[in-house]
């Protein structure tokens, strides 16, 4: 019975190896050969060796600079943001004594919330004929015509990233939520003995006990912050001109509408390998923070 046992854990063991290594390290490889072939729509039976051609060519690439400085101001904005309100929404929740359960939900609402539906509605109500215009315009009157938000670099970046902070504040509360938990009550006591108020309990006792929350929050957002897709493709698609347009909606363009997929696979090697700088930041800020 305990050979069968071990016999049969070792299937499941082979199984799981097979499946892991088709689906997720034999792609990885392919896509990183990719990226060193002319590989597009017109050679996709015989490939031209490049070298490091794909690599040369999107470090050069103006529209990737552009997503690039895109992808960096909305992790610049949205990452602080979200980690503000969401701290904010987690120190109301905390020291409320009622609903507590009613404002998680409410809280966490967008997070659980479709990234396309979520964009869909913004879309809509940031149109040139949506609702905020109407609003403006119509009800309040305080504007003559319709303000084009979306058909602007800053105005659709804009946009994406007051829905990318909308979403991320619910699941900051919850992270936060769960630390602030964690912090001793006797350290709060400590500080009133000693005269200390609100916002100097906030900033020598919540703050340096919640100091690894912080940093792991900082880090997941970041890293999402360089994900950024689904709402540039949904609300802007890149317009106009590809100006909004981040490394992932620029790769996705290049590897399917233009067939440029030795270019595609060599910037999203880029990308990881940038990703790859944030984990080794991880792994040194934790490493100093346990010190």
């Amino acid at each position: 019975m305990k050979q069968k046992s071990i016999k049969n854990k070792f299937q499941i063991a082979i199984l799981w190896l097979l499946i892991f290594g088709f689906f997720t390290i034999y792609p990885i490889i392919k896509l990183f050969i990719m990226s060193f072939f002319d590989w597009d729509f017109s050679s996709i039976l015989q490939q031209t060796f490049i070298g490091l051609g794909n690599y040369k060519e999107v470090l050069k690439d103006s529209y990737f600079q552009t997503a690039f400085i895109n992808t960096i101001t909305y992790t610049l904005v949205t990452v602080p943001t979200q980690m503000f309100l969401g701290l904010m929404a987690a120190l109301l929740i905390h020291n409320i004594s009622r609903f507590k359960v009613g404002f998680r939900v409410l809280y966490y609402l967008p997070v659980i919330t479709s990234w396309v539906i979520a964009s869909l509605v913004f879309k809509y109500i940031f149109n040139t004929e949506g609702l905020l215009n109407y609003a403006l315009k119509d009800v309040l009157h305080l504007t003559s015509q319709n303000i084009h938000w979306l058909d602007t670099r800053w105005g659709g970046l804009g946009v994406a990233m007051a829905l990318g902070s909308w979403k991320g504040i619910g699941w900051n509360m919850v992270i936060f939520l769960a630390a602030l938990q964690t912090v001793p009550l006797e350290l709060y006591e400590a500080a009133s003995i000693d005269g200390a108020g609100s916002f100097r309990k906030f900033t020598s006792v919540t703050i340096p006990c919640i100091k690894g929350t912080v940093l792991f929050a900082l880090v997941m957002l970041t890293i999402g912050g360089f994900n950024v897709y689904t709402s540039i493709k949904m609300i802007t698609g890149g317009a106009p001109s590809h100006k909004t347009d981040t490394i992932l909606s620029w790769m996705y363009y290049k590897a399917f509408s233009s067939g440029d997929f030795g270019y595609s696979a060599a910037l999203s090697f880029v990308t990881a390998f940038v990703l790859a700088l944030l984990a080794l930041i991880q792994f040194r800020l934790m490493k100093n923070n346990n010190n």
